[in-house]
């Protein structure tokens, strides 16, 4: 079953992540859940915060791959922020994090969470494309988390 909503979309640094890597798991259902949206002429936006996850991620070994060199993922990065609109990490959205962290219970590495919700608050997105939903129930109040899997 397909969620394809006609909104902007947010991806997850697992998005970016399994869509990339041929052996990740998810890789096929990731990649086709980005195309099927770039088809349809969905917006896809992601941060400044979900590409520095994604070059943390796969400059370290992971269960499907080496590290992969910083040269290849500066090249990918480049290419996202050419295919992708970027969402800035400024005031506005430390305001709408500040914000946020007091109105759900939030802690330690769940604040990097809360700081994308607040990232898509600031740019007035709504759904948020991730295979983490757990991750996100916390703000189910505040945005529409689409799970990879439905994707």
């Amino acid at each position: 079953m397909v969620t394809l909503v006609a909104n902007p979309t947010f991806l997850d640094t697992n998005i970016l992540v399994y869509a990339s890597i041929a052996q990740a798991p998810w890789h096929t259902v990731a990649l086709n859940a980005i195309l099927i949206r770039e088809q349809a002429g969905i917006e896809l936006w992601t941060s400044r915060q979900v590409l520095r996850e994604y070059l943390a991620a796969l400059s370290r070994p992971q269960t499907f791959t080496p590290p992969i060199p910083i040269a290849t993922l500066t090249t990918e990065i480049q290419a996202f922020e050419n295919r992708f609109q970027i969402a800035e990490d400024g005031p506005q959205v430390t305001a709408k994090l500040l914000t946020l962290l007091n109105q759900v219970t939030t802690g330690g590495k769940q604040v990097h969470d809360a700081n994308i919700v607040a990232t898509m608050q600031a740019y007035d997105l709504s759904y948020l494309l991730t295979h983490n939903t757990a991750d996100f129930s916390r703000f189910a109040n505040y945005i529409t988390v689409i799970n990879l899997n439905d994707a």
